[in-house]
């Protein structure tokens, strides 16, 4: 008794291919020409009508997504198909939902069910109970599969052999081991790219210097000819992957990534790629070949990458921003525990306020601390420069060692690309030689080849000859013994006009760690953590409400008081500039604003008269009581015969009057006439000083 029945001819036969993996679409063909060979087995039993459902060429059976299987249910749903041939049941599903949800609605539209072993009818139950016991062995049979191969990898892993790719810098030698690559440029490229980091600090910095000085790195690309090395310029994410994969730091590793299972629209998905906590990688094995850097060195890197991250963790540092601010991404607010930001004012953005307004931000509460940068730098600088005072002539000879290897980093990348384009520009001589003249098809397309790589060789002779000539001078001895005496001198070195903000950070990050800053009362209490685990107390004076750096100085504000009882605005300010006293912002004084700092300072301004009122005379006055010279007068102040004060130098005598009067002033005075009379010539003026 056949199953077949004429209403399952009527409809149609679909015959679903499928496999698993695009590896297997590419190189298992048998498997494939098996499965649509089932179309002749269709006709064969009877049907006339048979469609080929392969949109799963390349899918997994295991409950992800399937265009091709969602067609096929639609189609069964629809009433269009007699029957459903496959292969085997591991062909229609790896997974018990989609393979009862197949059995489910055969069995309700009485679709048959057809593979290689015999023909099945979901609505008889022996045949239910069959095909039911089918599905669950190739599911059973996936995971089992599975399970061997994993294992298998892992083991393999265990023992470091196991390569799925190599990273470009190294090349898979015999007995599963890897080693350098031997092309030199390729190894010279690689190193630069790690020696520029501990340079500049930051992946970006490295990419924008490559990107401008035009240095390629290498690449893989895989074609007819298998794996090959090409040159191109770098994007970020090359030089992060090569900063951050351990392969390069000596060690193997296994398990670094991981992968997370979805569901999404009644669908398994598979997301891979998520990066694992060092402390879950499956295998890490040190020293397991030849790296381009140390191990500790490859650990500082990653730490310095994840304290670049700006705004990605709440304990990293982030990296060196523009600015005057030499703390910024250092200081943790010692009352909430939150990092604390800058912000900057003033005409040109240089004046820096730490402040701490997360809670403010985030929470609506209210704004925690603030205040000035200026003093805390200063502070945070000397215990900085205190402790690299002892290294300052190492610096020194580290700053003349930098400076020759500048431009041989870019002319050594030049000179190994020229090496290789020589070569290229032989090899492809070499073809046109080799070559029959007469086949000009052929010889023509070779003589092409060889005249681009010889462009490509003068291009670069060219550049090798540019750098020869814009060579850095070695320096003199002269400036040899200046920055020798500069190192010496690391405060002096510290505060020159040639070390930038950006130069000074990066020192205070290689020192320090972290701070913790609290306000109370007038002073911030500082909490300095340095790199290696030292703690250094410090308290820094905070300003009051109303300072600022731009304030005059103490002593000139005291002068000005007792010079506005004697002069009148004018005469202050030029007082003031003979005497090389100026501004907060170290501009000459002029009347407004010396008429500025008064108002300011509440002083009041001179009135005419007021001397006369407590009874003093200037040196001129004096004279003309006296009937002398003021230079004699002067004189009689310098014996200390006639009593005067003087604010500053330049500023005028003050005199009482009463004293003029004295006794051993009048004696003096007539002996003075005596010995010197005055000249009767009304055109000999006054000698003043």
């Amino acid at each position: 008794m056949t199953k077949i029945t004429p209403e399952h001819l009527a409809r149609g036969a679909f015959v679903y291919v499928r496999q698993s993996t695009n590896d297997q679409v590419l190189n298992n063909h048998e498997s494939r020409r098996r499965q649509y060979g089932l179309v002749d087995r269709a006709r064969t039993l009877g049907w006339a009508a048979v469609e080929v459902i392969d949109d799963d060429l390349g899918r997994s059976g295991s409950g992800i997504a399937r265009p091709g299987f969602e067609k096929l249910l639609a189609a069964i749903c629809e009433g269009r198909v007699g029957a459903v041939v496959s292969i085997e049941a591991s062909r229609l599903a790896r997974n018990g939902r989609d393979w009862h949800t197949l059995l489910e609605f055969c069995g309700l539209v009485g679709t048959l069910i057809v593979d290689e072993d015999g023909i099945y009818d979901p609505r008889h139950p022996n045949d239910r109970l069959l095909l039911g016991m089918k599905g669950t062995m190739s599911e059973m049979e996936l995971s089992l599969f599975r399970q061997r191969s994993l294992e298998a990898l892992k083991q393999k892993a265990r023992r470091g052999e196991l390569f799925l790719t190599v990273a470009i810098g190294y090349l898979k030698t015999a007995h599963d081991r890897i080693e350098k690559d031997p092309d030199r440029r390729v190894q010279e490229a690689i190193a630069l790219v790690f020696a520029k980091f501990s340079e500049l600090q930051t992946v970006r910095q490295v990419h924008l210097w490559m990107r401008q000085e035009r240095l390629p790195l290498p690449a893989t690309e895989y074609g007819a000819e298998g794996r090959k090395v090409v040159w191109k310029l770098p994007v970020y994410n090359t030089l992060h992957h090569l900063l951050t994969n351990p392969i390069y730091a000596g060690a193997y590793v296994f398990g670094r990534t991981g992968s997370r299972i979805t569901i999404e629209a009644g669908r398994k998905r598979i997301v891979r790629g998520f990066r694992k906590d060092r402390s879950t990688w499956d295998v890490l094995i040190r020293d397991h070949h030849e790296g381009y850097i140390g191990w500790a060195e490859f650990e500082r890197n990653q730490r310095l990458i994840s304290d670049n991250a700006n705004g990605k963790s709440f304990l990293s540092r982030g990296s060196i921003r523009r600015g005057e601010a030499l703390l910024a991404g250092l200081l943790r607010c010692g009352h909430c525990g939150r990092k604390l930001h800058v912000a900057y004012s003033g005409e040109n953005g240089s004046a820096g306020r730490y402040h701490c307004r997360g809670g403010h931000l985030n929470h609506g509460g209210d704004p925690c601390i603030s205040f000035g940068g200026m003093r805390i730098d200063r502070a945070v600088s000397a215990e900085v420069i205190e402790r690299l005072q002892p290294l300052g002539i190492e610096a020194a000879l580290g700053a003349m060692e930098a400076r020759r290897g500048e431009s041989e980093e870019k002319r050594r990348q030049v000179e190994l690309a020229l090496e290789q384009a020589r070569y290229e520009a032989a090899r492809a001589r070499r073809q046109y030689d080799a070559v029959d003249p007469d086949n000009r098809l052929v010889a023509a397309e070779l003589e092409q080849r060889w005249n681009e790589r010889l462009l490509a060789v003068r291009a670069l002779e060219d550049e090798r000859d540019a750098l020869a000539a814009s060579s850095h001078t070695p320096l003199t001895q002269a400036e040899r013994e200046r920055l020798l005496a500069l190192g010496a001198d690391v405060e002096g070195a510290w505060h020159s006009p040639g070390a930038t903000p950006a130069t000074r950070k990066r020192i205070i990050r290689t020192l320090i760690e972290e701070m913790v800053v609290r306000v109370e009362d007038d002073a911030l209490c500082l909490v300095i953590r340095w790199v290696g685990g030292d703690h250094t107390p410090l308290r820094v004076r905070k300003n009051r409400t109303g300072q600022h750096r731009w304030s005059a100085d103490a002593d000139v504000v005291e002068l000005v008081t007792v010079l506005a009882r004697q002069v009148p605005d004018k005469a202050i300010a030029a007082i003031l500039n003979r005497s090389g006293k100026a501004t907060g912002r170290g501009n000459g004084w002029t009347r407004s604003r010396v008429s500025s700092l008064r108002n300011h300072r509440g002083i009041p301004a001179y009135r005419e008269g007021e001397r006369a009122e407590r009874g003093e005379v200037t040196l001129a006055e004096a004279a003309g009581v006296l009937n002398l010279s003021e230079a004699t007068v002067r004189r009689l102040i310098q014996e200390k015969v006639l009593p005067a004060t003087q604010s500053c130098k330049g500023a005028p005598w003050v005199i009482c009057a009463a004293d003029l009067e004295g006794e051993a002033v009048k004696r003096a005075a007539d002996a003075r006439r005596l010995r010197h009379p005055p000249s009767v010539d009304r055109r000999q003026n006054t000698l003043a000083f």
